[in-house]
């Protein structure tokens, strides 16, 4: 399982540098865990955090002008810290496998001399075999301004024998990872792209959910979740032996639910039926809660038999009711293992009946300096938040009572 130890985002609106977990020249510091919590008040970040990844895979799916204009962002100098004109800046740090040597990818972007963003730097680096943790990492792509040099193969080697290509791609508002990933030649490049154009970032929305899309099995639950029925069709094709035995795990978790399915009309949409308790007939999609809809997309999404590596959901508390909390917390959990067909998974959230089933170790706090700007601390580095949760205390409880405040 591919996991980030590390994330850093510069000049992007309120975050104007912070740095969650481990980077390659920061190795003292602790790597992200496999589940991830971001937690803080209304107005400090937590949105602004989840669409920095937001924007990094629109980036590399079209381009770096098109996705400073995508979902609401007003363009790049909207999206640059207010009073700054440095370049927004992303630093990635990240393992293919605990056995592999973690990777940086580093993008830079500016406004070219038009004022249209583009990409300034980007570069992806990696130590060599047997290297020290205290040298520095070898960059086997680096361009400026879609110029540089890229390295193919597995390894790099420098000197004569060095596998070096000269690039230059013609659109420089478009990540070089985005063509040279694509090419057999450039093998770990097009494992970086592999692992973030498969990034999952929920924008589910119940009124989407609803919908009754054409019948058509299709692998994956899509950002919004209109396409729940059609997910659960090629569950069922696909993995018909294990098809009822996920759904009947999925209904035990959500609360009066016994039976779930879907049937096909005969204009050829697909209607998504939940049988309740107590009721001879199923009720539709259309007619379950929104709370009900969203436990189910997400469970949904949690027995993909091929999760995506990332999984980034802002406040998934919304239309639940906050007994469900703990045990959502506990299955975010129990699939973010770390191990293979797992994946990581990151949540923002307010609601401390969450927060009160994570660890002091996967949570971070998000708040403002008297200059505006978000700043970023881990649970764990709080000895006294440490030591309640070890006798016992629930941290969400400590975060309600104000204990997780800066002090």
């Amino acid at each position: 399982m591919a996991i980030i130890e590390g994330f850093r985002v510069q000049n992007y609106r309120s975050l104007k540098d912070i740095t969650l977990g481990r980077l390659w020249n920061q190795q003292n510091k602790k790597p992200l865990t496999p589940l991830v919590a971001v937690i803080g008040k209304n107005g400090v970040g937590k949105s602004t955090l989840f669409d920095a990844f937001g924007f990094l895979a629109d980036a590399l799916r079209v381009g770096v002008e098109e996705a400073c204009d995508l979902k609401q962002r007003g363009g790049f100098y909207r999206l640059r810290s207010f009073g700054n004109n440095e370049s927004i800046r992303f630093e990635v740090y990240y393992r293919e496998s605990p056995n592999e040597r973690p990777i940086t990818y580093e993008l830079s972007i500016a406004p070219d001399s038009k004022g249209r963003p583009f990409v300034e730097e980007e570069r992806l680096r990696q130590r060599r075999k047997g290297q020290k943790q205290t040298g520095q990492p070898y960059s086997f792509l680096n361009l400026r301004g879609g110029k540089g040099e890229a390295w193919a193969g597995e390894e790099s080697f420098e000197g004569e024998n060095a596998s070096r290509v000269p690039v230059e791609l013609t659109d420089s508002r478009k990540l070089g990872i985005a063509t040279l990933g694509a090419l057999k030649e450039h093998p770990r490049i097009a494992k970086f792209r592999s692992f973030l154009e498969n990034w999952y970032l929920s924008y589910f929305t119940p009124d989407a959910a609803r919908s009754l899309p054409m019948a058509g099995p299709q692998k994956h639950l899509n950002i919004h979740g209109d396409n729940l029925g059609n997910v659960v069709q090629f569950m069922e094709r696909d993995h018909k032996e294990k098809f009822q035995s996920i759904l009947d795990r999925i209904a035990r978790k959500i609360p009066g639910i016994f039976k779930i399915d879907t049937k096909k009309t005969e204009d050829g949409r697909l209607l998504l039926r939940f049988n309740d308790r107590g009721f001879n007939d199923p009720f539709l999609a259309q007619q379950m809660s929104d709370g009900t809809l969203k436990l189910f997309a997400y469970m949904l999404l949690l027995e993909d038999p091929e999760p995506p590596p990332f999984i980034c959901i802002e406040e998934p508390e919304n239309g639940l009711y906050h007994k469900l909390l703990d045990s959502l917390a506990t299955e975010f959990r129990t699939h973010a293992t770390g191990k293979k067909n797992s994946a990581q998974i990151f949540v923002t959230t307010h609601q401390p009946y969450f927060v009160d089933a994570l660890s002091p170790a996967e949570t971070w706090i998000l708040e403002k300096n008297p200059q505006g700007f978000s700043t970023v601390r881990r649970a764990s580095d709080d000895s006294i938040v440490k030591g309640m949760v070890e006798e016992g205390l629930p941290l969400g409880s400590l975060w309600y009572s104000d204990y997780l405040d800066a002090r």
